[in-house]
């Protein structure tokens, strides 16, 4: 049922940011599950929640397709995000990452731009998989070392990337491969 509800959330906002005309691409374990799946549908792993990537300056246009589709802006520690009236918990909610700016202070990259995405099967707006790569170095979460793993076990991610990465995210993202043999 939790997966259902991700699903919605995911559907709802998607598809209320495109009726209204306003950029995003999806980031995060959507992001990976939805690369994933264009190699080895059963090797998705679920996730959560939905990060979007949006341009700051498009909030008020997104925030206005959100509250259609019933969910409300809401930001906490930083970080803003649209949260569904019938079930408002931050946990939930759909979070947002500004295009171009840094996630945290002191990251190596900051966001990619909107100009960085994709369509992928089923029509969603992912951001590029290299973007995506970079992000997840560029985090470096426990978390994020599993996406990337995942998305090299399905051939999606290969040495070949190495040269397009700054060096510390590279010398990452290689201590992943040789991980994992490749």
């Amino acid at each position: 049922m939790a997966l259902d509800d991700v699903a919605d959330r995911l559907t709802r906002i998607t598809g209320a940011l495109r009726t209204t005309n306003v950029p995003f691409a999806l980031v995060g374990g959507q992001a990976v599950a939805l690369w994933v799946a264009t190699r080895d549908p059963a090797a998705v792993r679920t996730t959560k929640d939905v990060d979007l990537l949006i341009r700051r300056e498009d909030l008020g246009r997104a925030r206005a397709a959100a509250h259609a589709v019933e969910m409300d802006y809401f930001e906490t520690m930083g970080v803003g995000m649209f949260v569904d009236r019938k079930d408002p918990n931050p946990r939930h909610g759909v979070h947002l990452v500004w295009a171009g700016e840094y996630v945290r202070s002191g990251e190596l990259l900051p966001s990619p731009g909107l100009e960085d995405r994709t369509t992928l099967a089923g029509g969603y707006d992912v951001v590029s998989l290299a973007a995506l790569v970079k992000m997840k170095l560029t985090a470096n979460r426990d978390q994020d070392r599993v996406h990337l793993r995942d998305l090299i076990d399905v051939g999606l991610v290969e040495r070949d990337l190495l040269a397009e990465m700054p060096e510390e995210l590279a010398v990452r993202l290689k201590t992943l491969l040789d991980e994992a043999g490749r």
